[in-house]
């Protein structure tokens, strides 16, 4: 018979050395109150080829982002990196612990951010992210393969979900809040 541990399941799919903890994230992280401070995770499709990245602001909701070649670490640091470098007010990258966030040490060093890992099966400490990824999943549906899905498709989701106003903003747009612009979209 396995035994299981009081202290909750081992980690099994491999650990990401030196990562920082949720817990040592700045309290104003947790606020809401600046710009800057992103949530990140990886939409999957269909087999183990392409994915989506995608990184949400926790203040104002932005989505960035874009489709990764590979569900790899180097290929996901690659577009975390790029999409980040455009974004200069970034300050804080909080990811999950999969596997394919582990080169964080060069996506830090190519945007300046300091990256934490949310507990192992916490998906809540990047609610966010995890209900964007479900905005997501509404236009790319689980299955979809994103090798057929262009960088221009993946984008006009990305814009059309950052134009979409939110109730927690005051019906505003993501784009509203993070660009301090009022669209006038009625």
């Amino acid at each position: 018979k396995r035994r299981h541990r009081k202290d909750g399941p081992e980690e099994r799919r491999g650990k990401i050395p030196d990562a920082r903890p949720i817990s040592e994230r700045p309290a104003e992280v947790e606020e809401r109150s600046r710009l800057g401070d992103w949530e990140g995770d990886t939409v999957v499709g269909k087999g183990a080829g392409a994915c989506l990245v995608t990184l949400v602001d926790r203040k104002s909701g932005l989505l960035a982002g874009g489709r990764a070649a590979t569900h790899t670490k180097r290929d996901v640091a690659r577009v975390e990196s790029r999409m980040l470098r455009e974004h200069p007010e970034t300050r804080t990258i909080t990811l999950d612990r999969g596997m394919e966030f582990a080169d964080f040490k060069k996506v830090e060093q190519s945007t300046g951010a300091v990256c934490y890992f949310a507990l192992p099966h916490h998906p809540w400490q990047r609610g966010s992210n995890e209900n964007t990824n479900g905005l997501v999943r509404e236009y790319f549906p689980k299955g979809t393969d994103f090798a057929t899905i262009d960088d221009d498709q993946v984008q006009a989701v990305y814009d059309a979900i950052n134009h979409r106003p939110r109730k927690r903003h005051g019906y505003r747009t993501p784009w509203e809040i993070h660009h301090s612009t009022t669209l006038h979209l009625l």
